[in-house]
């Protein structure tokens, strides 16, 4: 099968894992200039790079519908800079996985495919969409929803070690984003991690820096520009998670559910290409 994903940061990439592990083709899409966090863990850096890798999974940038029906056939992952996912008219998934967890539905609409999953709130099952998976931590991370809606965002990141929103890294001021650390580093509490605009951005708890936007990044005020994960050298930045593949759990079932798990071997005839 064929599944299209909107959106290719942390959790979207825990989903095109999960799916491509289970023999699944997925292309996916992005912002031009993607503003992913955990940049380690996310194939949207496939598209500010030329290619990215995660987990073993190589995905390459890909200019438009065509050439990501070549890439998957080469074994690869497409991310094409389409925001507003015009490639799904061209490439007739079998799914389409909004992932864009902008809390909010931009337009994806129930139809667009044979199977229409949303992630996160901001959608309801039987409407626009045939299923929601959770991504509120707690006991419902990643369950499916084939009516109703997924928990409304409380806007608290999860807890991990006794922290949730100290451990959001947010721009003092607006401006260009530029970095001191590194992904991976262990920073001190109130280090300066980066500058915007001649401010410092400080950590407010010690630990791993987990992620950060790419330096020369265009931030606003306040905007989150990266996270310290207080487990510290424990931490791991190389692997998508826990969440990211909880929720992509639930899409994978939620995609067999719907679809039944047949193909119509689309990807190697039936004029695909």
């Amino acid at each position: 099968m064929l599944v299209v994903i909107k959106g290719a940061g942390d959790i979207a990439s825990g989903i095109a894992l999960r799916l491509v592990r289970a023999r699944f083709a997925v292309v996916m899409t992005e912002l031009p200039q993607p503003t992913a966090i955990r940049r380690t863990v996310c194939f949207s850096e496939a598209v500010r790079l030329g290619e990215a890798e995660v987990e073993g999974i190589r995905a390459v940038r890909a200019c438009d519908a065509f050439q990501a029906k070549k890439c998957l056939l080469r074994g690869m992952l497409p991310v094409l800079a389409d925001p507003e996912a015009l490639c799904v008219r061209a490439l007739k998934p079998d799914a389409l996985v909004d992932a864009i967890l902008a809390k909010r539905n931009t337009g994806t609409r129930r139809g667009d495919a044979p199977a229409v999953i949303a992630v996160g709130p901001g959608f309801t099952a039987g409407e626009d969409c045939d299923a929601v998976v959770e991504t509120a931590r707690g006991h419902c991370l990643g369950r499916v929803y084939y009516h109703g809606s997924a928990k409304p965002n409380d806007g608290v990141p999860g807890v991990i070690n006794g922290y949730t929103l100290e451990r959001v890294l947010r721009a003092p001021a607006a401006g260009t984003l530029r970095a001191r650390r590194e992904i991976g580093e262990l920073v001190e509490a109130g280090e300066a991690v980066a500058e915007v605009a001649g401010e410092p951005l400080r950590a407010a708890i010690s630990g791993m820096l987990r992620g950060m936007l790419p330096d020369g990044t265009p931030v606003t005020a306040g905007m989150k520009c990266g996270d310290v994960d207080p487990r510290g050298a424990a931490a791991s930045f190389s692997l998508v998670s826990d969440k990211a593949l909880a929720v992509g759990g639930g899409v994978l079932e939620a995609v067999l559910h719907l679809l039944g798990g047949e193909s119509d071997g689309r990807l190697k005839g039936d004029g695909f290409l």
